[in-house]
């Protein structure tokens, strides 16, 4: 087994510690929208980064899933009676 043959000094010890801490995040507010965003970084909440459209937003396609996995439910449910209602 692997023992040193010296004590470690202070000095050295801290040295090899100085990047084991916790490094502060650079947040900062989008221009465009508001929210808080790191900086650097494209907005998430409206996908722009320098006045340039990255990710395109679709607010209607959200709301066309949610419908879209209603009905998706609603059969489900509906032949797991029919299911039911034969065994």
């Amino acid at each position: 087994m692997a023992v040193p043959k010296r004590k470690t000094s202070t000095t050295n010890r801290d040295k090899r510690r100085t990047h084991d801490r916790i490094k502060i995040v650079n947040i900062v507010e989008c221009p465009r929208c508001h929210s808080k965003k790191l900086a650097h970084h494209v907005c998430l909440a409206c996908g722009y980064y320098k006045n340039t459209e990255i990710i395109p937003q679709e607010k209607e396609a959200k709301g066309r899933s949610k419908e879209k996995e209603a009905p998706k439910a609603e059969e489900k449910k509906a032949s797991s009676k029919e299911k039911k209602t034969e065994g």
